[in-house]
């Protein structure tokens, strides 16, 4: 009850101050607009704004940084349901259903339905801050170098097999492929350079922003050139940008499935919201009475992948508050933030500062209000992109592209590397290899090689707790259901 109080009491105060609510607001916009933009991610976003938020007051900085975090996982949405390119890798999953979605004429119907779904999310996240933290962070400490490493292939066994239906072999290829050229450059133990045939640039690795726009925007550029012409675009303007309640219900359940499914893989250091949409989406076509529309315009799957990475947010939090490890990438730049402001998050922080576990969940909650008020208002202004000639489109996409590329580290080598992933995205396009593996596959590859390696120092090279101990059962049971289901033997011979 006393949490209760705390939180109504922040909610209050940042409603009522005009300066919280005025810097939240352009805080959350420019979070939208930044996931909205290939190459421009949430961790991007927070690690901008923190250098920005230097000499604010604590309060209204950490406010700012959870609203950008909130408004970019879900601005990058918007470009994924668009033109087919996700603004961040926790929106890769979106396109599957919210492009098709966007093709066919129901634009407006996706980008309302991500929003609701969304904001969904965001509140399941909201509640898991102040009602199941202790228990969750407990949880998270049960995982090992074993665990992660099994976590790894678990992952790329459910993306492959969910974005290749027609053969997941391809899929599965594709994620193993991502993984091994997330090797090349210097390992994370030793930093023995791999795979760098002696070239400084490669010594450092492949960027997985460049990665990521090359494979997911580049193909889509040669495909739209390659297709100009041909394919007419039906864009839905009209109607009322309101969420469809009916909708909403007929989905209760896979939306209260994939929220606590994703605050769970948001506590687990290092996965992030991208895992959560892909386990998220899995559940849903499994449990989904239509699974032959997934991947086709599937409003169920949209709902499913947009709520799995915007409860992972609030999933990716706990563990910042309550051991100092972050869930995710932009949850790491959030607990820096944090220290940067004089917070000391971690297991003192219950006896230290009591109140600012509730106030976080304040927090979120407020950007997820004015995240979407946002959404819904400019829906319309969004869906004018795709009355855009496709000859203008594409090369202010490719623009952008390239420009966000280049800003992350400012080095000509990571366009290179995003034009020729891009190449090969668009073969593996042509050949009906699926993107989403590859890339999940090239994010996921250090944490299993690192894992692994790590297992084996500390037991002297001894492979027998990676199939002994429980959580490591657990996901190879998983991962082997996951690749029979695929292969199951039909009957009657049809």
């Amino acid at each position: 009850m006393q949490g209760l109080i705390w939180l109504l009491e922040a909610l209050f105060k940042y409603f009522t101050t005009p300066t919280i609510l005025f810097n939240a607001a352009w805080a959350t916009l420019l979070g939208i607009i930044i996931g909205a933009l290939p190459g421009l991610t949430a961790t991007m976003g927070v690690a901008l704004l923190t250098g920005l938020t230097f000499g604010f007051p604590p309060e209204l900085a950490i406010v700012m940084l959870i609203c950008m975090y909130v408004g970019a996982i879900y601005g990058g949405s918007r470009s994924a349901i668009l033109i087919n390119i996700p603004g961040t890798p926790a929106n890769a999953a979106t396109t599957l259903d919210g492009y098709p979605l966007a093709r066919s004429g129901q634009g407006a119907t996706a980008l309302v339905t991500a929003t609701t779904a969304s904001a969904i999310g965001s509140l399941i996240g909201v509640l898991s801050i102040f009602t199941i933290a202790p228990l969750l962070g407990q949880i998270a400490l049960k995982f090992g170098s074993w665990e992660f490493a099994w976590l790894a292939i678990f992952g790329i066994t459910i993306c492959g097999a969910l974005t290749a239906p027609k053969d997941p072999l391809k899929g599965w290829i594709a994620g193993f492929l991502g993984l091994l050229l997330s090797q090349v450059g210097m390992e994370g133990i030793s930093s023995y350079p791999r795979y760098s045939f002696g070239r400084l640039e490669l010594m450092g690795g492949f960027s997985l922003i460049p990665v990521l726009v090359g494979v997911y925007g580049i193909p889509e550029i040669l495909s739209s050139i390659r297709d100009y012409g041909k394919r007419e675009v039906v864009v839905e303007l009209k109607g009322r940008a309101l969420p469809q309640i009916p909708l909403l219900i007929k989905n209760w359940w896979n939306i209260i499935r994939s929220g606590i499914i994703s605050v769970i893989i948001g506590v687990i250091p290092g996965v992030g919201e991208d895992v959560a949409a892909w386990v998220s989406y899995d559940l849903a076509k499994r449990g989904s009475k239509e699974p032959e529309k997934f991947g086709k315009g599937s409003l169920e799957g949209l709902i499913a992948a947009e709520t799995g990475n915007n409860a992972c947010v609030g999933g990716a939090i706990i563990p910042v508050l309550t051991l100092a490890v972050p869930g995710s990438a932009p949850a790491a730049v959030l607990l820096a933030a944090m220290w940067l402001h004089g917070l000391r998050p971690g297991p003192l922080l219950p006896v230290e500062n009591p109140k600012f576990i509730y106030e976080a969940a304040a927090m979120m909650l407020f950007a997820t209000v004015i995240m979407t008020i946002f959404g819904l208002s400019l829906t319309k202004i969004f869906l004018r992109v795709l009355t855009i000639d496709t000859a203008i489109l594409m090369p202010i996409i490719f623009i952008l592209c390239v420009l966000g590329v280049y800003a992350i580290n400012v080095r000509v080598f990571d366009i290179i590397v995003m034009l020729s992933f891009g190449i090969v995205g668009y073969f593996m396009r042509i050949m009906e290899y699926p993107a989403a593996p590859f890339v999940l596959g090239f994010i996921l590859g250090p944490m299993a090689d690192e894992n692994i390696r790590r297992a084996l120092i500390l037991t002297n090279g001894n492979i027998t707790p990676f199939f002994t101990r429980p959580i490591c059962i657990v996901l190879i049971i998983a991962t082997l259901l996951t690749a029979l289901f695929r292969y199951r033997p039909k009957v009657g011979g049809a």
